[in-house]
């Protein structure tokens, strides 16, 4: 059975993976019904109990989706995690009105009536004082309602984590970070972890493949990350598959590895790569080839892109 940490001071305890729902939303294919439910109840059943989903993810479809996929299943047996404030690549709504209606869809969609885990969305996006003058008060009275569990938020730049924490960090539950604790990228870990710890803050980690970069599928057009992240990438991904192992499985293992992180967030829509992960988790990681690995990334270590406003980053 999947291993299982606590988020913070939330009294949840976390799988180390996490059922990212991304996927079911169609983003990088079109699926079918079957697929959502079959990947569902594939991670359900490995013990990848708390699933990760968004208003954003194929704007609505993935909520609406996993709720067909959740049907007859019994809610206290998964935690359920969604976010608002973006539902586009170009719509953000951070105000306090849309927060009361955002929830009320989304537990619409997912036929439940609360949420484990609540987060705003990318809030690098938008100028961040509506963050803590506005939109985390209704956040607040939405968890005083016994709507949600726990509260926090998801951006990439750390300076927007720094800016936000400074204002809710008495009250926020967990925040969630991507691509920033990888083989090549360990920014979250290096930046905003102790501040967290030190407050019991909760810590989701999502995104250990980076977008495909660790990963031996062609890389997509629209990963944002310099050419020599990619190069030193391909470089590694060699090393691996000299040795025998898929980096992919390196890099779930690195990730997943780490104490301090409650859970690290994947995403499929098929269900042969869930159990997959599953089975690479059960294995023990390569000591030798992590090293090794570690060492080609150390002349790009934690190099990432701009995400958001220019002033947020």
């Amino acid at each position: 059975m999947m291993k299982t940490r606590p988020l913070g001071q939330t009294g949840i305890d976390l799988p180390i993976l996490s059922f990212g729902a991304s996927s079911l939303g169609a983003e990088f294919r079109s699926v079918t019904l079957d697929e959502v439910m079959q990947s569902t109840t594939t991670a359900l059943e490995l013990g990848i109990n708390f699933i990760d989903t968004s208003p954003f993810y194929g704007r609505g479809m993935s909520e609406v989706l996993l709720g067909q996929g959740l049907k007859g299943v019994p809610r206290e047996s998964y935690i359920l995690g969604t976010k608002l404030g973006r539902y586009s690549d170009v719509h953000f709504d951070f105000s306090a009105r849309r927060v009361e209606e955002s929830v009320h869809v989304s537990l619409q969609r997912l036929g439940s009536d609360y949420l484990d885990i609540l987060l705003m969305h990318d809030v690098e996006f938008v100028k961040l004082p509506q963050i803590w003058e506005e939109t985390w008060p209704a956040m607040l009275k939405a968890k005083e309602q016994g709507k949600v569990r726990a509260i926090g938020f998801s951006c990439y730049p750390m300076k927007s984590f720094h800016t936000v924490l400074d204002h809710i960090e008495d009250t926020c539950d967990c925040v969630l970070s991507y691509n920033q604790y990888t083989l090549q990228n360990t920014s979250f870990v290096d930046s905003l972890l102790p501040r967290l710890q030190e407050k019991g803050i909760g810590a989701i980690n999502a995104g250990p493949f980076s977008a495909r970069l660790l990963t031996n599928a062609p890389l997509p057009d629209w990963l944002k990350e310099p050419e020599e992240v990619k190069a030193a990438a391909r470089q590694a991904a060699k090393l691996c598959d000299n040795h025998g192992v898929d980096i992919a499985q390196l890099a779930l293992q690195f990730s997943c590895e780490h104490p301090g992180l409650a859970s690290t967030v994947a995403g499929s829509a098929n269900p042969a790569n869930i159990r997959k992960w599953a089975d690479w988790l059960a294995r023990p990681i390569d000591r030798d080839l992590l090293t090794q690995v570690r060492e080609i990334f150390e002349p790009v270590k934690n190099i990432g892109h701009l995400e958001g406003l220019p002033e947020n980053n």
